[in-house]
């Protein structure tokens, strides 16, 4: 009877004292990923037609094209590491989405999805693709750039599926003298998508493109992408709220030059101006800082080749000529009121390229020849500007020029400068 009741006790010590260690060390590591060993292993490589789950917290690597099929889907839990091999095996690396199929990449604040090269510079490996099924205004057949997939339909609510917390680095892989690949590309993707905080860093194409589509997009940060930060053509009328450029701050060389083109290039279709539906898409709060380049890359945003736009309360600095537009067509949608631009400020005069007579510098709330004072590379905001939440409910109110305010740094801990 002794020995037993000895033996019980014991036991419940033993068990209270793991209890307690257990407590212990859950509560010292309340921001670490448990991880666990994936049975498929930990390489990204040919075709995907069924769900795949990336671990929370491993690193995996991408050999090649990855195709994301017909009803195929990646799940990406936060904290992952996508790493490019195109520097070992001399291949082009990319992940592409194709018309049915989803990427659900879910990253968070402190574990956001990463995906990188081994190559750690510009032109890298290839990027994220996805093909949609919403409206463009092509003609006939449709593929995209990188992988030869179809993209664009009917269907403005098509889901490709989720992109939060991720961030690119090192794309822009140059596939021919004439096509070079971004950072992220949507192709024809619909409003189902779910589009935010997303950073492309240091890719050597444009860090966003939209190919038509009416996918939406909050939280975006393109930083040093050598080409165009954001691109949009081919008929996208989505939504952006909250969008950062910056491009690469180092001095223009000899000649004026320096890294980097337009902070926004904005085309309906560069072979037809008058294509319907012309992209026409309303973005709020952007913050747009060029790299004072004072010879062949002059232009911030540059409105052009039949697009229209809706713009809000927004900062563009660093280029000669901050906002331009071009075209007969891009231009007359400001006098019919298809397109608008009110409580944006600029470093300098716009410019008509046309012609008209647009005087937008001086319609509802906007200013030129503006200084401008950032902390932390873009942090800052000038009060004043259009409640855009009571105009459409996917916006944030918020009642300020630029993208972030300096009481919400929304770019902390997930972005790189």
């Amino acid at each position: 009877m002794k020995k037993n009741f000895l033996k019980i006790s014991f036991l419940v010590l033993f068990s209270l004292t793991m209890s307690t260690l257990t407590t212990s060390c859950s509560s010292d590591n309340d921001n670490a990923i448990e991880t666990k060993a994936d049975p498929n292993g930990y390489e990204l490589k040919g075709e995907l037609t069924g769900t795949r789950t990336l671990l929370a917290g491993q690193k995996y690597t991408l050999t090649g094209g990855y195709h994301v099929k017909n009803g195929g889907n990646l799940i990406i839990q936060e904290g992952v590491t996508i790493e490019s091999t195109r520097a070992i095996d001399g291949a082009c690396d990319y992940i592409l989405v194709e018309q049915g199929g989803k990427i659900n990449a879910k990253g968070t604040k402190d574990k956001p999805v990463v995906m990188t090269s081994v190559l750690k510079e510009p032109k890298a490996w290839g990027g994220i693709h996805i093909c949609g099924k919403a409206p463009i205004n092509l003609i006939g057949a449709t593929k995209s750039e990188i992988g030869d997939a179809p993209f664009g339909g009917t269907d403005a609510n098509d889901n490709s599926g989720v992109l939060s917390y991720v961030r690119l680095e090192y794309t822009g892989f140059a596939f021919n003298a004439d096509k070079e690949s971004n950072g992220f590309t949507f192709y024809g993707v619909g409003r189902g998508t779910q589009l935010d905080h997303l950073q492309s860093y240091k890719g050597a194409d444009d860090g966003f493109e939209w190919f038509g589509g009416t996918v939406d997009a909050k939280y975006l940060v393109s930083t040093a992408s050598e080409d165009d930060s954001f691109d949009w053509t081919d008929g996208w009328v989505g939504r952006g709220q909250f969008w950062i450029a910056v491009q690469d701050q180092s001095a223009p060389d000899a000649t004026g030059t320096a890294n980097g083109d337009c902070l926004i290039e904005a085309d309906t279709r560069s072979d037809d101006f008058a294509r319907k539906p012309a992209s026409c898409p309303t973005l709020a709060n952007l913050t747009l800082i060029g790299n004072n380049d004072t010879n062949a890359q002059k232009r911030g945003i540059r409105l052009r080749a039949g697009t229209y736009v809706k713009l809000y309360n927004s900062l563009v600095t660093g280029k000669p000529k901050c906002i331009t537009t071009a075209t007969a067509e891009t231009e007359q949608s400001f006098i019919d009121g298809k397109s608008e631009i009110q409580y944006v400020y600029t470093a300098n005069a716009y410019s008509y390229e046309s012609g008209a007579a647009l005087a937008l510098d001086t319609k509802t709330g906007n200013a030129v020849n503006q200084t401008f004072s950032f902390t932390n590379g873009y942090v800052g905001t000038i009060d004043g500007g259009k409640d855009m939440s009571t105009v459409d409910s996917y916006f944030t109110k918020a009642l300020f020029k630029g993208a972030v305010n300096a009481n919400d740094d929304w770019t902390a801990g997930w972005t790189l400068k």
